[in-house]
């Protein structure tokens, strides 16, 4: 009878032994599923922020080269208005008017004849070379004569009005190479004009023989009458 029921123990006992590990082996894979290890955590989302960050300095490089394209084109219209707005006169409201430059020698296309009036002289005629308009100030022309540049003195007592040429107008002046009665002088055949005393590119014009002894020219005038040198 112990026999069977030690038996019967053993066979319980081995029974229960066999289901206690089996529970064991099954809370450990149970465990296992619910605890993932460190390496099946899911990582964090970085590639998102980076490419938030990219495209915010994106946005900011944009923006910044936007930006200094944008002061570069005000700079340069600034620039560009203030060169516009700049030249010119103020003509009392606000705007400019063009500010018409003097003549030099070469702004002018030049020619002479000879007069009989007032015992001989010769009439120097300027007109602006096409395109140009300048002003002959109110001042004598520079008249000299040869190697030693004697030099025209004043015809008139007083200095005349400054002349605008432009197309057709033609400035006259008249030149007496010879106001003495006597009869020395010098024999030359042409003459050098130029607009004023700084004038850096006067002109030799052919003139014909003249004889030279104290020369006088007149101020410019806009018509030949007015251009007969007196004394």
């Amino acid at each position: 009878m112990f026999g069977n029921r030690r038996k019967s123990f053993l066979v319980s006992a081995a029974l229960v032994g066999g289901a206690l590990l089996m529970t064991a082996c099954q809370d450990t894979e149970d465990g296992a599923a619910a605890g993932p290890s460190a390496t099946n955590v899911p990582a964090a989302d970085v590639s998102g922020a980076d490419a938030a960050g990219t495209d915010a300095s994106k946005g900011a490089d944009k923006g910044a080269e936007e930006g200094t394209e944008q002061g570069a084109d005000q700079g340069s219209g600034a620039k560009d208005g203030g060169s516009a707005e700049g030249s010119g006169a103020d003509a009392g409201d606000g705007t400019k008017v063009p500010v018409q430059q003097t003549c030099g020698a070469n702004d002018i296309s030049w020619s002479t004849r000879s007069e009989s009036q007032a015992g001989g002289y010769i009439l120097v005629m300027a007109k602006a070379k096409q395109g140009i308009t300048c002003i002959l100030p109110a001042a004598l022309p520079t008249v000299a004569f040869g190697s030693d540049g004697t030099q025209a003195g004043p015809a008139e007592q007083a200095v005349g009005d400054a002349v605008t040429l432009s197309g057709a107008t033609t400035a006259y002046a008249g030149v007496n190479p010879k106001t003495t009665n006597t009869d020395g002088g010098k024999e030359l055949d042409s003459i050098i004009v130029g607009v004023g005393n700084e004038d850096p590119d006067p002109v030799s014009l052919k003139v014909g023989t003249i004889t030279v002894d104290k020369p006088v020219v007149t101020n410019w005038h806009t018509t030949p009458a007015d251009a007969v040198p007196s004394a």
